[in-house]
Formats: structure tokens, C-alpha cells, sequence
């Protein structure tokens, strides 16, 4: 039995299904594991007071022995964000391109975890050998450099996993995407084919990234005022071409937030960025420059409220403010789910007198991701025996598998994977068996899983209708010793709803003294029976469930203080 289980490869997503973020993939096969990328989510509506979602790693942790190293295939935050919180479980190495090492290499320095990591630099057409399974990197496009898929030769048969990517013949930096090579590992022969499906229901081509150079240039060349341009600060390609603008038409170009500031300097030292000497400035030159001469790059292209365009758009910010006829450009489409931080941003802008370009109004931004064409000719060239659609909602795995079928796969050769489920596989034959421990931790400030479903309950409970603590005093003998007290947060001002404090009181003694009666000095019991009986009357009263705390101070004597 344990012979024939060494032969299957188990393909297991951690991270990455069904969403878009927190992207991981495990492959196992005997006594070894390798994990491909380790991305972050960030936190939905729900999710209150949450600033990052993360994937669980509790299967690798407990095969850590088994465990090679993770694999990266570029440095967006979906693919590289997790690894501070993981690396302190896992301590494996990591291998990536150059630019992508330096991007992880950032976040690890503000963890303080540089010198605990082996990163391990590889490139683009190099061929690694990790246990059992021999990787190579295959030169990729995207919306970031240094992006590479990966070719995995299993015992059982190769595994093509193409990670982020598009088809972009003109890309701004290097060569293109290495088709030739695709090719020739689709014609050896791929047992699986593992693909983005983030563009898949849009048809077509996905424009090149010199496209965006193009509407710049028309844009500076009209504008009069300062230009500021947001957008994704990993986005390298498209700071080098808002560089580029500004340096044809004379402008000097100001850096602003954290992030931003980090990748620019990174990129530069790697050369991955080039411009004249005197193009960049400091912040603090902002002021003493025309107008007419200044482009001021910014992080914020998704309304983060926290962001650097976020502040400059409520007037917050400690260095730049909106001034009329600025021109303000948000190079990025708004991830699902952002639209409304992204809208009220560009309202506040427009507010404040400034001229604001974003994604509907003119071509500022291309998806780094392939469209259906695109997809379609990945498929012919890999010509996989067995298809798993990665990276997407569950809509989007749904379409890229009917893309499939409609390129002449059999359905039955496709797996729509959840996170945590198991796709094994034999030369032969693919099947989904089993699954592992998988889902969602939560980063909340310095706590990592510290904040579970019951706390977001409590969180969504108490930003919806707030707050009431009843405060009852008892003596031994069990009868109340002063009034009962009630505070309310968030729920009624208790000046203005006298009337419904005094029920509540009311409701309240009631309530203690029958529980006393029955339950004697069981306190919790008493509470318990005091939350439930406010709990009827004040939905009945206000269709309004609010968190209710009781509080029962104990009185032992006239000389003790009170005890809760």
C-alpha cells in the first residue's frame, strides 16, 4: 500500500481557489514537498479591523521534514506577501529571480527576519533539483519583471504552472515570454497543466504594456498643472514609463508613500529602472518646484484608506495637498471588491479642484493577466493530459474549464480544485482523494490567527448595533444592593432614551431576581438569563440585537470591597 501511494503525485492548493490572493500550492510526492508562491488576501467587508489574510500552512508545518523550499514566480504581494508570517513555522529556503528576492528580501528586513532566511537566487531558464522533482524556470510576462512560470518533472510526468501572466510581445523590460520553450516542453509532453484564470471571461488580447506609455504621453503633453499618477508599487514597468513621460516633457518626479519609496530604490540598484541623474527628488522639494514641472508618483490606486492617495485626497497627508488644476491619473482597475474605496477617493479629488483620469475614461491601465486568446493558445501549446484552472473566483475556474472543453479536453480530464482538496495523479490517471487542512488565518495588527469567526462576530455585532452593559450590585443574601446601572454604546444616547433605559433596568431586576430565586448563586447562569430576556425586549422594542454585557458585583460585607 505505501508503495503504490509513492507513486502518485499529490497536487494540494493551500491558498488561491475560489479567491483572488493568498495564492500557495503544494506538491508532494513520497517523503517530499515543495510549495509554490506564498501570497496574501486582503481582508473582505466582513472582516472587520482585519489588515491581512493569509493561508493556512498547519499541513506543511506538520510535514515540515518532508519540505524542500518554496518556489516563487513573482513578487506581487498576492504571491510573496505571506512569507514573513509563514517563514517563522517554516524555515525553508526560498528560491526566485533577482527581482523578486530583493521584494521579499524588503518585507523580511521589516520583520526583522533577513538573517534567519536562505533566499536563493535562480534565473529564468535555469533548471533546479529539489528531491524528486527537478523545476525549471521558464521566462514569463507580466505586470512585474523577473516573472517566471515553472516547469515541474515529476516521476509521474511534468506539471506546467504558468503563474501570473500574459502574452505581451513588447514588454518594457527584457525579453518576451519564452513561447518557443513552452512549446517544446508542451511536445515532450506535460501530464498537467496549471493556468491563471484571472482575464478568462474577457475576450480577446490583452493590450501591451507600451499601450499605457502611449496615453501618457498624450496626457503630460496637455497638462498644465502637476501631474500625480497612483499605482501599484510592485507595477515597475509602469513607474518606468510615467518616468519616461515625465522626462520628455521636462517634469521632475517626486516619490510618495512607503512601499513605493521601498520598490523604486530596490529596482534602481538592480537596474530594473533607468533615468537620468537629476529626475528624481525628495518630497520635501514639492513646494519649490512650478507646477508645470513636477509628477508626483504615489501608491493608492485602490482607495486604501490608509494609502498615500488616500490621505492627499482627505487633506491628511503631512506633505502633499491637491491644489487647483491638478491632474490626478489612477493607473489600475479596482480589484473586486475595492470599487468603493477607489470611487470615493476620485470623488474627494474632484472635490478638492482637481482633474482626475481613471481606467473607464482612458487606456492608464492594461491587465498584467491573459484573455481568453491568449489562454486558449497556452492550451496549444502545453496540450496537457489533465487541466486544473488556478488563481480566481469560482466563476472564473468554472469558464476556464468550459475554455477547455471547448479546445477539445474532456471534462472529465478537468479538476475544479478547492482549497485544501487533493488531486492525485499517476502517469495515467488523475483523481481528487482526500483533503488537508486548509483556509484562512487572520493578521490583525501584531496578532497572527489570534482572531477567529467568533471575534468578527462580535466585531460585526458591535459596528451594527452596538453596546449595553447592565451593572447589578448583590448582597449575600442575594437581593440587589443598589439600582441597577446601564451604559450604552453605540446602541441609544441614554439622555435622549430615558424611558427605554428604565425598561431596560427594570427588565433587568426582574430577570436577576427570578434567577436568583431558581439558581441560587450560580452567577453565570443569572447572567446568561438577563441577556436573554434584554435580548427579546429590545429586539421587540428596537428590531435592534445589541452585544449585551451583564456585570454582577458581589457585596460580601459592609468591610470588603466588591467582587465581580
Amino acid at each position: 500500500m505505501a508503495s503504490r501511494q509513492k507513486n502518485k503525485l499529490k497536487v494540494i492548493p493551500l491558498g488561491g481557489m475560489e479567491e483572488i490572493g493568498k495564492n500557495m500550492t503544494a506538491f508532494e510526492y513520497g517523503e517530499n514537498i515543495i510549495a509554490v508562491d506564498c501570497g496574501l488576501a486582503f481582508p473582505e467587508d466582513e472582516m472587520l479591523g482585519i489588515d491581512l489574510v493569509i493561508p493556512d500552512v498547519t499541513y506543511l508545518e506538520r510535514n515540515i521534514e518532508k519540505l524542500h523550499g518554496i518556489l516563487v514566480t513573482h513578487g506581487h504581494e498576492d504571491h510573496i506577501g505571506a512569507l514573513p508570517y509563514v517563514l517563522k513555522k517554516l524555515r525553508v529556503p526560498v528560491y526566485g529571480t533577482e527581482l523578486t528576492l530583493a521584494l521579499i528580501e524588503n518585507k523580511l528586513a521589516e520583520h526583522d527576519m533577513t538573517e534567519s532566511v536562505e533566499l536563493r537566487k535562480v534565473k529564468a531558464g535555469q533548471t533546479i533539483q529539489l528531491g524528486p522533482f527537478k523545476i525549471e524556470f521558464v521566462r514569463s510576462t507580466h505586470s512585474i519583471a523577473d516573472s517566471v512560470a515553472l516547469a515541474i518533472d515529476t516521476p509521474v510526468g511534468m506539471v506546467f504552472h504558468t503563474g501570473d501572466f500574459k502574452i505581451d510581445q513588447t514588454p518594457i523590460e527584457g525579453e518576451p515570454i519564452d513561447l518557443s520553450r513552452i512549446a517544446e516542453l508542451g511536445n515532450k509532453g506535460v501530464l498537467l497543466l496549471m493556468s491563471d484564470s484571472t482575464n478568462v471571461e474577457r475576450p480577446g488580447y490583452t493590450m501591451s504594456e507600451r499601450t499605457v506609455g502611449e496615453t501618457f504621453d498624450n496626457v503630460f503633453r496637455g497638462a498644465k498643472g502637476r501631474i500625480i499618477v497612483a499605482s501599484f508599487a510592485s507595477n515597475i514597468h509602469r513607474i518606468q514609463q510615467i518616468i519616461n513621460s515625465a522626462v520628455k516633457y521636462g517634469r521632475k518626479v517626486a516619490i510618495v508613500g512607503r512601499s513605493m519609496v521601498n520598490v523604486v530604490q530596490t529596482a534602481t540598484k538592480l537596474g530594473y529602472l533607468s533615468y537620468p541623474d537629476d529626475t528624481l527628488i525628495d518630497i520635501d522639494r514639492v513646494k519649490r518646484l512650478p507646477s508645470d514641472q513636477l509628477v508626483i508618483v504615489t501608491t493608492g490606486s485602490q482607495g486604501e484608506p490608509m494609502s498615500a492617495l488616500a490621505r492627499i485626497a482627505s487633506s491628511t497627508h503631512k506633505k502633499v495637498e491637491i491644489i487647483e488644476n491638478d491632474l490626478v491619473i489612477i493607473s489600475a482597475s479596482p480589484i473586486p471588491g475595492n470599487e468603493k474605496f477607489v470611487y470615493r477617493v476620485i470623488n474627494d479629488l474632484f472635490k478638492k479642484g482637481a482633474d482626475v483620469i481613471y481606467d473607464s475614461l482612458a487606456d492608464v491601465h492594461v491587465s498584467g493577466h491573459a484573455k481568453q486568446e491568449e489562454l486558449k493558445l497556452m492550451h496549444r501549446l502545453i496540450k496537457p493530459r489533465f487541466f486544473m484552472p488556478v488563481h480566481g473566483e469560482f466563476r472564473m475556474l468554472k469558464k476556464h474549464g468550459k475554455l477547455a472543453v471547448g479546445l477539445g479536453m474532456d471534462e472529465k480530464d478537468i479538476f475544479l480544485m478547492q482549497n485544501g482538496k487533493v488531486l492525485e495523479l499517476t502517469g495515467k490517471s488523475a483523481k481528487i482523494n482526500g483533503n488537508v487542512q486548509a483556509g484562512s488565518i487572520l493578521v490583525d495588527g501584531l496578532g497572527v490567527g489570534d482572531v477567529g469567526d467568533v471575534v468578527l462576530r462580535d466585531r460585526k455585532i458591535l459596528s451594527e448595533d452596538g453596546l449595553i452593559i447592565v451593572v447589578a450590585t448583590i448582597d449575600p443574601k442575594g437581593t440587589l444592593a443598589a439600582d441597577v446601572e446601564v451604559m450604552s454604546r453605540g446602541f441609544v444616547y441614554v439622555k435622549e432614551s430615558e424611558g427605554l433605559i428604565e425598561e431596560v433596568k427594570t427588565i433587568a431586576r426582574e430577570a436577576l431576581v427570578k434567577s436568583v430565586s431558581k439558581k441560587g448563586g450560580n452567577w453565570s447562569a443569572i447572567k446568561n438569563a438577563i441577556k436573554d430576556d434584554l435580548n427579546s425586549f429590545l429586539y421587540r422594542k428596537t428590531m435592534r440585537r445589541p452585544m449585551i454585557i451583564p456585570i454582577i458585583v458581589e457585596v460580601q460585607s459592609s468591610g470588603d470591597y466588591p467582587q465581580v
